[in-house]
């Protein structure tokens, strides 16, 4: 096997990095379910000889070159382990998280029409629960776990790890640069999640390209621990996964669960250099922070993407830093065409801004040399100018290659070069970009984002805001607060110059839907709040 300057494909991705002079090492909160006696410390070559492991078994359950394979698990790197091993054997993977719901994932394992379909017993319970059946007659079960842990609910004939022990390594088929090679899913804010197709040009070459630079501050360096708590079934970790394998920190740590005790745990035993986690897992993260801010004194960069961050999440975060320069790299991208833009924010920064400001929404450039963004009127399409709000449109090498079955949405988006991502955005002094909404949500005269920002620097012991637009009323406030108590004379200062809001709503943390990327499901929530899903915006580019 050849192997470059970097690597070329995630059938070769483990490989590569195990021939690497140097490697990193990969500590883990619980162990893979992929080798459930694997431990939770495994070298480079450990991780490559698990993708060989793995693939020899896909192919004794029946996955050959061309086909696909439906990885539907809960989170944890291994995702992409066994993405990386279907693609080995020449195989199409397409890695989707466990938190979606029954229906979804029966609507995208029928679109993949997999031959073999890897599965955790979590969605598979809740499956037959559901009275859905997620493995139609021509798919194989892989199940990862016992059959006894689902007692009759178990598939028949499914296969266990146990049963493909000692399979013979299968032959090596590595995919062209611009043939399909992973499909992952979207967030699915707004139902069934896309399934989104990469090639190895738009993916490693595309996506993960900065991932591999190394710039000042922003690049792992080989003292570096660095830490990631994301839903690993999304490409940005398989961008993230690249870029440490060719810059090599000392440790990567892999924090697959996202409650408070696990991320304490974890956070304490390795205290990260580097922090990566969605941005809604960091603000549940507050928490943390604030009891125990020595648990992050030697981070130095903190890294928020998937979602909107929020400024009191980024000044907790920065202040509990013992670094005299902490910096926090905020990214604006999409599963379709990976990072456009980004920018950073310091302890300075934040100093400088109010509590009526809403400093986050800044997404900063557009990334050099790999995206171009304009914006563009709802309405007409024409470009729009300085501060008037518009659609964003990104132009990039990294574009996905389809929306697998569903054709007619990807082409719905495409305009030429240009991508539709759905968002709205404005361009401010020096060209900086601020993102406003997305169209689906969007609330005339303001921005939902910056509601939430500021009511959530008002509200300290809220753990999340979300503002929903609702079509011939004042936009209505849905709260998680602690204690589930809210005071009328709080709400009345939290709420003094903002545009009129109707009465909050308050509902427990753990009872807002959310995605795999703890996104909140806003249709869902519309539904169980106001019981319709109906919003201003068309959702026409959702």
């Amino acid at each position: 096997m050849i192997f470059r300057k970097h690597p070329e494909h995630l059938g070769v991705l483990f490989d590569w990095h195990a021939e690497s002079a140097r490697q990193t090492v990969a500590h883990l909160d619980r162990p893979f379910d992929i080798a459930p006696d694997g431990g939770v410390r495994y070298t480079g070559d450990q991780l490559a000889a698990l993708v060989r492991d793995f693939s020899a078994r896909l192919y004794a359950a029946g996955a050959r070159r061309g086909d696909r394979v439906a990885i539907v698990k809960d989170n944890h790197l291994d995702l992409v382990i066994a993405a990386a091993a279907a693609c080995r054997i020449g195989a199409l993977p397409a890695t989707i998280s466990a938190v979606n719901k029954p229906e979804a994932h029966r609507k995208m394992i029928e679109r993949l029409t997999p031959s073999v379909l890897v599965v955790s017993p979590g969605p598979l319970a809740r499956a037959a629960a559901a009275g859905v059946e997620l493995a139609g007659p021509d798919t194989r079960v892989l199940l990862l776990g016992e059959p006894g842990e689902l007692g009759d609910e178990a598939p028949k004939e499914a296969l266990t790890l146990a049963d493909l022990d000692g399979a013979k390594a299968p032959p090596v088929h590595i995919g062209g640069r611009h043939e399909p090679m992973l499909v992952m899913h979207s967030s699915g804010t707004t139902g069934t999640p896309k399934l989104v197709v990469h090639s190895a040009a738009t993916l490693l070459h595309g996506v993960a390209k900065m991932e591999r630079i190394r710039f000042p501050v922003l690049a792992s360096k080989h003292r570096d621990v660095a830490a990631s708590s994301i839903s690993f079934a999304h490409g940005r970790s398989v961008s993230w996964l690249t870029g440490q394998f060719v810059l090599a920190p000392e440790k990567i740590v892999v924090i697959s669960r996202h409650d408070l005790e696990t991320a304490a745990r974890m956070i304490d035993r390795f205290r990260p250099t580097t922090l990566e986690a969605c941005p809604n897992v960091f603000q549940r993260w507050e928490e943390i922070a604030l009891d125990r801010p020595e648990l992050f004194a030697r981070v130095r960069l903190y890294v928020g993407t998937f979602d909107a961050v929020h400024p009191r999440t980024v000044r907790t975060f920065l202040n509990a830093s013992g670094r005299r320069f902490p910096t926090w790299l905020q990214g604006w991208g999409q599963s379709e065409v990976g990072p456009m833009c980004f920018t950073l924010f310091t302890r300075g920064r934040m100093r400088r801004i109010s509590e009526d400001s809403s400093v986050t929404s800044d997404i900063g450039w557009p990334s050099p040399g790999l995206t171009q963004v304009k914006l563009v009127d709802i309405e007409t399409g024409k470009p729009v100018g300085r501060g008037r709000p518009g659609l964003l449109l990104a132009a990039t090498k990294a574009r996905c290659l389809d929306y697998l079955g569903e054709s007619d949405r990807h082409q719905e988006k495409v305009l030429g070069k240009w991508w539709n991502t759905g968002d709205v955005g404005e361009r401010g002094r020096f060209g900086r970009l601020k993102l406003v909404d997305r169209e689906v949500d969007i609330i005339p005269g303001t921005s939902g984002i910056e509601l939430e920002s500021i009511l959530l620097d008002r509200l300290p012991r809220a753990s999340d805001v979300t503002v929903l637009g609702v079509p011939g009323r004042p936009p209505v406030p849905v709260l998680c607060m602690n204690d589930n108590r809210l005071d009328p004379q709080e709400w009345a200062a939290a709420t003094r110059g903002l545009p009129q809001l109707d009465e909050p709503r308050l509902v427990p943390f753990d009872e807002v839907p959310r995605t795999a990327t703890w996104k909140v499901r806003r249709l869902d929530l519309r539904e169980q709040v106001l019981g319709s899903k109906e919003a201003i915006g068309s959702g026409r580019w959702t």
